[in-house]
């Protein structure tokens, strides 16, 4: 109940959004992040500065948090399972496991039964890629990945050709990668699902993402798609996560894509945490990601994620500050628009310092009126030159 101390594994935005919500609603938060003044931990009620798998910092957040969570993936595994030892975790270490390993997720996807971009594990051995690719020349042109620690863009590469394949391969220190086939798309979708520990399983609406070099620039919410496909992707995404057993909020993302005259449906990652393109929820939902994310963890029934109106989400990058601090009076006049900034000290291009979210009537209203905020930022950044 609140007043009790929750940890948080891992020191971002998401962490900060996730206490905010806890610091509403009583509760305090413990930060686990060897990082200095990361955007959780400035805001925590108690920072332990240490490596994730520092085992006496472990049993210290372990024994003294009522509950653990995490705010991404790629904390270990490991110290997930021996924060278990000592009680209430979500996730569970064999989800993130999945998740942050993009080869163990494509095999879970397809063993499992759902669609994926057709794709080929790129490992070590130079001849038995060769070997592969000469039976798969249809995943070309390609973007091949890292297995792991890929995000916003960062490990992922085009390759047009089986000749640019190994020049790509060792650009990543020939780590172990996956090559995924190029698809013409029609759109990308995201659901955001959250399962408590007793199977009570919600779904938010179904939210449109526009990405800008790999990282994701626009969230138009409800999507712009079919009901019928809405629905589908509700459908995939709570199967996903029950047959993960995934307890916590969960994002499944989904490449739409012309099948003859139908529309499908094809997976593209699993996030076992919460999302950006969730953080219109904040605003626009009776209940947040984040406050879903809190409810599970307490054990605490889950919130209504009913909208109040259309929403559209857009995310403030670094390059914006590259010339000054950006105006901020071209979002702030608008009564209907919502200001987040995380508390980073440092505006790098491409790192994401905020976001903003239009709330309105209607999906065109509130995009018109965002794009035209999008517009007059950048607009006032390049008078400064």
């Amino acid at each position: 109940m609140p007043g009790a101390m929750l940890g948080l594994l891992g020191g971002g935005q998401l962490g900060r959004m996730f206490i905010m919500a806890a610091h509403s609603m009583g509760y305090r938060v413990t930060v686990l992040d060897p990082a200095k003044d990361s955007p959780s931990s400035t805001i925590a009620d108690r920072h332990l500065r240490a490596d994730y798998l520092d085992s006496d910092t472990l049993y210290k957040l372990g024994s003294t948090c009522a509950g653990v969570t995490t705010e991404f993936e790629n904390v270990p595994a490991e110290s997930i399972r021996t924060l278990a030892e000592h009680g209430v975790v979500s996730p569970a270490a064999s989800s993130i496991a999945v998740a942050q390993n993009r080869i163990l997720e494509k095999k879970f996807i397809v063993n499992n039964g759902f669609e994926a971009v057709p794709y080929a594990v790129i490992q070590n051995s130079h001849n038995s890629n060769e070997a592969l690719l000469q039976a798969h020349p249809e995943l070309f042109p390609g973007l091949l990945k890292v297995s792991r620690f890929g995000y916003d863009g960062k490990g992922q590469i085009r390759v047009n050709s089986a000749a640019e394949l190994d020049g790509a391969f060792n650009g990543f220190n020939r780590e172990p990668c996956v090559l995924e086939q190029l698809l013409p798309l029609e759109s990308e979708v995201s659901v955001i699902v959250a399962r408590g520990f007793d199977g009570e399983v919600a779904t938010f609406p179904v939210s449109e993402n526009q990405h800008r070099n790999g990282i994701l620039d626009v969230s138009i919410v409800p999507a712009r798609i079919s009901p019928e496909i809405i629905h589908r992707a509700k459908e995939i995404a709570v199967d996903i996560a029950e047959k993960l057993d995934h307890r916590g909020v969960l994002c499944v993302e989904f490449f739409v894509v012309a099948d003859g005259s139908h529309r499908k449906l094809l997976v593209n990652e699993i996030a076992p945490r919460p999302h950006n393109s969730g953080h219109y929820t904040i605003d626009a939902c009776i209940t947040s990601q984040f406050e879903q994310q809190l409810r599970i963890l307490c054990g605490i029934p889950l919130g209504s994620t009913a909208m109040h109106g259309a929403a559209v989400m857009v995310n403030l990058l670094g390059d914006l500050w590259q010339r000054g601090e950006p105006k901020w009076e071209e979002v702030l006049r608008h009564p209907s628009v919502k200001l987040h900034l995380y508390g980073k000290l440092a505006a790098r291009p491409g790192r994401k310092m905020g976001h903003y979210t239009v709330l309105a009537d209607t999906t065109e209203a509130a995009l018109q009126l965002a794009l035209e905020i999008k517009q007059a930022l950048a607009g006032m950044d390049l008078q400064k030159s």
